[in-house]
């Protein structure tokens, strides 16, 4: 197909511009420019690809996957499966997401009376855990259409910061089940408007898509 010419009254092109500077350059003035263009190609390309969609999948006795998306995978915690984060320009943290394993020990009876004796010593060491600890709700929480768990809520200092935290206490459905995982979610308080307290941690913001496209399996 040729080229549509340009009527002259909307000359000259940007091209035609630009050819007399671009001729008449060093060899070296020219390269320099063809590598910040290439340079910029591949941050524009990094750029798109950190917008796209993650996903982690843990097999085990308890497999699990779920997808993220604007978080970045950092070393779990020790004994953790895996954590995601995304931090401030000053390196403060912003947003965590983590799944560590959770054992309960033997119990009788049904699940949903094991969880929140279970939860008790839980929420102990949380305390001693993080600095300024303030446990500010907790009880049974639907994650999404498949799963439902047990949440601790409570606001602490994070690396000197208050953050908002939500703990999910999460297992399969199924009898006598004694393996699970904890989320554990913080989200900063400056991160976004949609969350007000610790109890829309992972219903809004970034951490929405790890936590409701969690699944067993």
């Amino acid at each position: 197909m040729t080229a549509a010419s340009m009527k002259r009254e909307y000359g000259p092109t940007l091209g035609q511009l630009l050819a007399p500077r671009w001729h008449a350059a060093s060899r070296l003035a020219r390269a320099a420019v063809i590598a910040a263009a290439v340079g910029l190609a591949a941050a524009l390309v990094a750029a798109g690809l950190t917008l796209e969609n993650a996903s982690f999948s843990h097999g085990g006795s308890v497999p699990f996957s779920f997808s993220y998306r604007d978080l970045y995978r950092v070393a779990p915690d020790p004994g953790g499966y895996v954590k995601v984060q995304s931090r401030w320009s000053d390196g403060a943290l912003k947003y965590s997401y983590a799944v560590d394993p959770l054992r309960l020990p033997v119990y009788s009876g049904e699940l949903l009376g094991e969880i929140p004796l279970f939860a008790v010593g839980f929420i102990h060491t949380l305390s001693e855990r993080y600095r300024g600890f303030e446990l500010r709700g907790e009880g049974k929480t639907r994650v999404n259409n498949v799963l439902s768990g047990y949440q601790v809520l409570f606001t602490a200092n994070v690396e000197g910061r208050r953050m908002y935290g939500r703990d999910v206490l999460l297992l399969p459905e199924r009898a006598g089940v004694r393996e699970g995982v904890v989320v554990a979610m913080l989200t900063s308080p400056m991160a976004t408007t949609q969350v007000r307290s610790p109890r829309e941690v992972g219903e809004a913001g970034v951490l929405l898509r790890p936590l409701k496209t969690f699944a067993f399996g």
